[in-house]
C-alpha cells in the first residue's frame, strides 16, 4: 500500500545544508557559533555608554559641545557596520542538485578514464585563463561543484564562499564577496572610535587632575580607568588589524590567498586579478557594484510529507468496548393516558398513523383495550356497593 503524500509550501532557507543560522525569516543570515559575536557587542557599547556618561557631560561643558555629538555619530556608523557585516550573507554558493552532481561526477570519470585498482586518480582540477593567467579551480567534494576563482570552502559553515577572505568570529559570520567592504569600514571606523575615547580620556583625566589632582580624580571617576584599560589593549589589535587590511586592499589580495601565499612570485605566479595600481585596487574594492545574493533565501519550494496514519483497530475496538454514554431526550408515552398533556396527544396520533416501509416485519397488533376515565370507575363502584 503507497504512502499518501502531503505538499506544502517552504522557505528555501529553512531546507538550506550548512552551518548557518537564520532569523527575521531569512532575512538574517549568520553563523551558529556567535558567543564572540555578543562580546564584541557588549564591549563596544559598554565603553561607549561609560564615555558618554561619565567624560561627555564634563567635556561638553569645559572643552566643546561638539564632542559627545561626533563621538554619537562615530558609535552609530560603528554598530551600522557591524550589523551589516554579521547579518548579510558573505557571498555563499548553492550546492549542486543530485541530478548536477551525477552529470558532474560523469564529466570528470570521462576526462580521467579507467584508473587501475589501486591508483590515486588525479586530483579533479580545472584550468581557466584569468588575465594571461592560468587559475586552477578546484573541486570541493562536500557542495559537489568547481569552485569560482578565489572561492573556498569555511569549515566552521560548512559552505563554499566567493571571494573567500577569512571567517571572523567577532562579527560571527565569514567575510566574502558581498560583506569585505563592510568589514573593512567595521575596522576603520572601530579604530577610529577607539583612539577617539582613549584620547578624550587623557584629556578628561588631565583636565580634572589640575583642579583636584590625579588620585581624587580617578576616585571621583571609575568608569574612565576601566574605559582607558579597555581602549589600550583593544587599540592595537584593531589599528593593526585596519592596517593589515589596509595593505591586502591595496594589492587586491584577501587574507586566504596571503597566508597560503598564492601570489607571492613563486614559479612567476602573479596575481591575476591586481590592477599594479593602489588606487584601482582601492576603488575595485571599496567602490565596486554590490553583487546579489545568489541563494534566494526566502524563495519558496515544495516539501512532500507523509500523511498523518489512520487509526489502528486495537483503538476502535477499545473505543468500540468502552461506549460513550449517549444522552436520550425524553419523549411522551407511546401510549396516551390521563397524565398526557394534551399537546402530545396530536404528535402521537400522527406517528401512529405513519405507515411501515415495505420490507419491515411487524409482530400483530394487539387491540388495547380503552383507558376508564377517573369518572366511570366511580360509576361502577357505586353500581357494586347497590348490588351487595
Amino acid at each position: 500500500m503507497s504512502a499518501v503524500m502531503i505538499t506544502r509550501k517552504v522557505r528555501k532557507w529553512e531546507k538550506l545544508p550548512g552551518k548557518n543560522t537564520f532569523c527575521c525569516d531569512g532575512r538574517v543570515m549568520m553563523a551558529r557559533q556567535k558567543g564572540v559575536f555578543y562580546l564584541t557587542l557588549f564591549l563596544i557599547i559598554g565603553t561607549c555608554s561609560l564615555f558618554f556618561a561619565f567624560e561627555c557631560p564634563y567635556l561638553a561643558v569645559h572643552l566643546s559641545p561638539t564632542i559627545p555629538v561626533f563621538a554619537a555619530l562615530l558609535f552609530l556608523f560603528v554598530m551600522a557596520m557591524l550589523l551589516r557585516t554579521s547579518f548579510s550573507d558573505p557571498g555563499v554558493l548553492p550546492r549542486a542538485l543530485p541530478e548536477e552532481a551525477t552529470f558532474i561526477e560523469m564529466e570528470i570519470e570521462a576526462a580521467n578514464g579507467n584508473v587501475p585498482a589501486g591508483q590515486r586518480p588525479p586530483p579533479r582540477i580545472r584550468n581557466v585563463q584569468i588575465n594571461n593567467q592560468i587559475v586552477k579551480l578546484k573541486y570541493c567534494y562536500t557542495c559537489k561543484i568547481f569552485r569560482p576563482p578565489r572561492a573556498s570552502h569555511c569549515s566552521i559553515c560548512d559552505n563554499c564562499v566567493d571571494r573567500f577572505d577569512h571567517h571572523c568570529p567577532w562579527v560571527g559570520n565569514c567575510v566574502g564577496k558581498r560583506n569585505y567592504r563592510y568589514f573593512y569600514l567595521f575596522t576603520l571606523s572601530l579604530s577610529l572610535l577607539t583612539i577617539y575615547i582613549f584620547t578624550f580620556d587623557i584629556v578628561h583625566v588631565v583636565m580634572r587632575s589640575v583642579d583636584n589632582g590625579f588620585l581624587n580624580t580617578l576616585k571621583e571617576t571609575p568608569g574612565t580607568v576601566l574605559e582607558v584599560l579597555v581602549c589600550f589593549f583593544t587599540l592595537w589589535s584593531v589599528v593593526g588589524l585596519t592596517g593589515f587590511h589596509t595593505y591586502l586592499i591595496s594589492l587586491n589580495q584577501t587574507t586566504n590567498e596571503d597566508i597560503k601565499g598564492s601570489w607571492s612570485g613563486k614559479n612567476r605566479v602573479q596575481n591575476p586579478y591586481s590592477h599594479k595600481n593602489i588606487i584601482k585596487n582601492c576603488c575595485e574594492v571599496l567602490c565596486g557594484p554590490t553583487y546579489p545574493s545568489v541563494l534566494d533565501r526566502r524563495g519558496l519550494m515544495q516539501e512532500d510529507l507523509p500523511a498523518p496514519a489512520a487509526p489502528s483497530s486495537s483503538s476502535s475496538s477499545s473505543s468500540s468496548s468502552n461506549p460513550v454514554p449517549q444522552t436520550t431526550k425524553t419523549t411522551a408515552p407511546l401510549i396516551p393516558n390521563e397524565h398526557t398533556p394534551d399537546d402530545a396527544k396530536p404528535s402521537i396520533a400522527a406517528s401512529a398513523e405513519k405507515s411501515p416501509s415495505p420490507g419491515e416485519e411487524h409482530p400483530p397488533a394487539t387491540k388495547v383495550p380503552p383507558l376508564a376515565s377517573p369518572e366511570t370507575d366511580a360509576e361502577t363502584s357505586v353500581v357494586k356497593d347497590k348490588t351487595h
